[in-house]
């Protein structure tokens, strides 16, 4: 897949993405610690952003894929009323690959 003299690129490039992603990212928290009070529709915005990223991500997926990937969104949106991220997603890993066993 990669030549043999592409190492340096390839690392060059992990470095100079992971410096963008640190720099956004920090960027972000700059910008909003120099507000005492974020207006409340500006809180409700960035309150909206996760669920904005997620959607078109997941319901794609979900929605042509199969069976078993729509019962995994399923389990998945009433886990997520009641348990942490990381419970979350452990359980709709779980019901995605047991639903593709049994589908």
């Amino acid at each position: 897949m990669f030549e043999s003299g592409n190492h340096g690129d390839i690392t060059a490039l992990i470095i100079v993405m992971a410096l963008v992603t640190y720099l956004t990212r920090i960027g972000g928290h700059l910008v909003l610690s120099r507000f005492k009070k974020l207006d409340p529709r500006v809180e409700a915005g960035l309150e909206a952003v996760p669920v904005a990223v997620m959607t078109p991500l997941i319901v794609p997926p979900a929605l042509t894929n199969g069976p078993a990937e729509a019962i995994a969104i399923l389990f998945v949106c009433v886990a997520s009323m009641r348990l942490g991220a990381i419970p979350t997603v452990a359980l709709g890993v779980a019901v995605l690959v047991a639903g593709r066993k049994l589908f």
